[in-house]
């Protein structure tokens, strides 16, 4: 946000001034906390500090399960019984890091569809919604890899079958399978290399997090409106934007501390609500689950991948293009990668002037059946892979290409939006202001 005129900070003694010069950390924290913000942000604008804390729970509570985690095929899930019944907390900890991980998937995608129907994407953020996709990746790699760790059964199948994807990779495939196992199959080495990643990704993420927030500080937050702060005065630029503190960060944390709540209560009463039976089981790869389910956070893209059989006429053109090349497996790991470029591509493929979602009365009813889908996959994803449930996933795994591939250009050229506020003041007292006499007074809370 630096086109927007605002205060610096001004170190006033002498020590302040001797610090400044050589390591001006208390000034960047300054225009951190009190950097201009867009003053008509809903709830919706919560989820960042959910996601900081989320980040900081799982690195803590991963590196004091790691002193008592033994990343050995004979010892991994008895060391993970150890820390249960014999670490003081352990319990806890391995609670807090397990239900962790599902609250820091829940915060990422309320902020990445509120980023959809908000435009949070469009220019000059598209490097801001990158990096949140590459983020959004290694949490991913992150959580496979660390639902593995356990060593029960639903873990080591499920590494079984997402590692076997990349051996449907044409030429190059089984090399790539044999570099992530270790070997020929998953094994000791395996857990080896997945608890090293599983320990050094978060490290990375919180990198690229500190780059984010660079990111969207330098090209200024966007708001419900979409419309810009007016960077022409300092005067113009107070009016529509409050400092970050206090007013933000409080109604962030008020926001942190109701989702604990809920979180803790989850923790308390009901930890393995979201986990699966099957992973109380140590692993043998000699029995087989009836059902293979992957963690929640990922069955809308495991849907995908399963909707691609050899059935699919889709599927039977591009093996016949491509002399076989391309078969049903392989077209389907295509399918869930190509599900995430989508949304990594939105800010190029979403042609529309306006940016907001609230002024788009048309992108409303797609943008809402783009939501539904998305749990619709999630739901398939858990379902056994038999019909109905095939034909419903290719449904829906349809409807999530076409939305960005051809709804969302189209809506750019035949939509009309309706009218947008000039200011971000002028919605803040549309909204927020209290009416007087019939009319509506604009009521500045830094005044």
């Amino acid at each position: 946000m630096s086109g927007i005129p605002h205060d610096h900070y001004e170190p006033n003694s002498k020590g302040e001034k001797w610090l400044h010069s050589r390591l001006p950390v208390v000034g960047l924290m300054y225009d951190t906390l009190m950097i201009p913000t867009p003053k008509n942000l809903n709830w919706m604008w919560i989820w960042g500090i959910v996601l900081t804390f989320c980040l900081v729970l799982q690195i803590i509570t991963g590196i004091v399960l790691a002193m008592h985690y033994t990343p050995h095929v004979d010892q991994a899930f008895a060391s993970v019984e150890h820390i249960m019944r014999n670490v003081n907390g352990g319990y806890m900890l391995r609670y807090m890091h397990a239900n962790g991980a599902s609250l820091f998937f829940i915060a990422v995608y309320a902020h990445l569809f509120r980023g959809l129907y908000y435009g949070s994407y469009k220019a000059p953020r598209e490097i801001t919604w990158i990096i949140g996709m590459v983020i959004y990746l290694l949490m991913m790699a992150t959580a496979f890899m660390g639902y593995v760790l356990p060593w029960g059964q639903m873990s080591f199948w499920g590494a079984t079958v997402i590692t076997g994807l990349f051996g449907a990779v044409p030429f190059v495939g089984d090399a790539i399978q044999t570099l992530l196992l270790g070997g020929p199959a998953v094994d000791n080495a395996t857990l080896n290399r997945f608890f090293s990643l599983h320990y050094l990704l978060p490290f990375v993420i919180a990198g690229l997090v500190i780059l984010h927030i660079w990111a969207f500080h330098t090209t200024g937050n966007n708001n419900p409106t979409g419309v810009p702060v007016r960077t022409t005065s300092k005067e113009e630029a107070e009016k529509d934007t409050l400092p970050f503190w206090p007013y933000f960060v409080i109604k962030d944390l008020f926001a942190l501390a109701v989702i604990l709540v809920v979180f803790f209560a989850v923790v308390g009463f009901m930890p393995n609500y979201l986990g699966h039976p099957d992973n109380y089981i140590e692993a043998n790869p000699l029995a087989t689950p009836a059902h293979i389910v992957p963690e929640w956070y990922f069955l809308p893209f495991y849907a995908i991948l399963r909707a691609f059989t050899a059935e699919v006429w889709v599927v039977q053109i591009a093996s016949f293009v491509t002399g076989g090349i391309v078969d049903a497996k392989f077209f389907g790991v295509l399918a869930m990668f190509g599900a995430i470029a989508a949304l990594a591509a939105t800010p190029w493929l979403d042609t529309s002037r306006v940016r907001s979602g609230r002024y788009r009365p048309m992108f409303k009813w797609w943008f809402a059946l783009l939501v539904f889908d998305f749990f619709a996959l999630m739901w398939l994803g858990a379902m056994p892979a038999e019909e109905p449930y095939a034909s419903f996933s290719l449904i829906a795994s349809t409807y999530w290409f076409a939305y960005f591939f051809v709804i969302l250009p189209l809506l750019g050229v035949i939509e009309k939006p309706l009218p947008e506020p000039e200011t971000i003041e002028a919605d803040f007292a549309e909204h927020y202001a209290p009416k007087t006499g019939g009319t509506k007074t604009l009521v500045n809370p830094a005044e």
